[in-house]
């Protein structure tokens, strides 16, 4: 009976010992400030419908809020980000995994895996033609000087340039890069393009349809996203390797003049001119960690926010600051082969109806 009136004792004088250091003291691990205004977070999640869910790229058309899910055998899929539901399963897009929007020409361009396009208008959303130009395809860019887009097709390990009106093919580039990623168009006639088992950024002249220049990606292993500033001339490359990194690259020299941590999986990068953010998606980590850029060669974390496993790719829309992104439950099945490439368990299949769209906004 004394031990129980023991350690009755003992405990209220530890309770209240605590309470007066909670008192006189500064905020205790458990009593974190609260989030400040101007963070994202999640506004909205819409599951759609549909077996064995698999995707890629994301882009978005801020005329109308149409994000553009490339959703490789089931085609290319539109979603209202208005009235959040889809709008459109995009008929003779199967093997979309990317797509290219083109206001000025009022056109889409539908990137499929059997290396064909598939070119729509961005108004009806009516396909227009299907073109075969490759044995497979990837992504595209498009040259505003040159009229031509550039259709990367890493298994073949080449670039096809294709006149944006015709459709004609004008040109091919041979790539020595097993494994070619994300391009952009700098808006000055040049194509930058990440050689991820290579690090190295190549810069390709549209009009001539060849290699100008390569830069090694100094710092950054396994350049994958990629975003470009075109005021500044910089380069935002996101580096999946074994120390993820956001490099900028001054793709006047090719000098990295900044890295910056990055969570694993990238494979989302875009540029926010308006108010100079660099926002990326990385799966592994779940994560969307955002940089801001103080001026050319000076960026600094801005905040990074927790999203789901797998929301590895990325459209942002920059007038209503949304940041858009997709993934769907998987799993790994030792039964089945495993990329292990991004992560030892990165999932080799998803469940059925499993997709889902997630829209972040900023707080107020």
């Amino acid at each position: 009976m004394h031990r129980r009136f023991a350690r009755i004792a003992i405990a209220s004088g530890t309770a209240a010992a605590l309470a007066c250091l909670a008192v006189a003291g500064p905020l205790s691990a458990e009593e974190k400030a609260p989030v400040p205004a101007g963070f994202f977070r999640l506004q909205a999640a819409v599951k759609l419908a549909g077996k064995a869910p698999d995707w890629d790229y994301l882009s978005y058309d801020a005329v109308r809020s149409h994000l553009f899910i490339a959703r490789r055998d089931a085609g290319l899929w539109v979603f209202d980000t208005r009235k959040q539901r889809l709008l459109r399963r995009m008929p003779k897009t199967e093997g979309a995994g990317a797509s290219l929007l083109i206001p000025a020409l009022g056109r889409g361009y539908a990137t499929n895996e059997d290396g064909s396009v598939t070119v729509f208008n961005l108004a009806t959303l009516v396909p227009i033609r299907r073109v075969k130009f490759a044995e497979d395809a990837d992504a595209a860019s498009y040259d505003p000087a040159s009229g031509r887009i550039a259709f990367v097709s890493a298994d073949s390990r080449r670039v096809t340039f294709m006149d944006a009106r015709s459709l004609a093919v004008v040109g091919h580039v041979a790539l020595e890069a097993k494994k070619a990623d994300a391009s952009v168009a700098d808006g000055a006639g040049a194509i930058l393009l990440n050689e991820r088992d290579r690090n190295m950024v190549a810069r390709i002249d549209a009009a001539s349809a060849r290699i100008t220049a390569e830069w090694p990606t100094t710092g950054c292993t396994q350049p994958t996203g990629l975003a470009y500033d075109s005021a500044n001339h910089r380069a935002f490359i996101g580096c999946r390797g074994a120390k993820p990194v956001l490099a900028v690259m001054n793709t006047d020299n090719g000098d990295i003049v900044a890295t910056l941590d990055l969570g694993r999986g990238n494979d989302g990068v875009a540029f926010d001119r308006k108010h100079h953010r660099i926002i990326t998606t990385n799966g592994v980590e779940g994560n969307i960690a955002i940089f801001h850029q103080d001026d050319a060669n000076h960026y600094r974390l801005e905040q990074a926010i927790t999203t789901r496993p797998n929301a590895r790719t990325l459209a942002y829309d920059e007038v209503g600051m949304r940041i858009f992104t997709v993934t769907a439950e998987g799993v790994v099945n030792p039964a089945q082969p495993i990329n292990a490439g991004p992560s030892a368990f990165y999932p080799n299949a998803y469940y059925d109806n499993s997709f889902v769209v997630l829209t972040y906004a900023m707080t107020k």
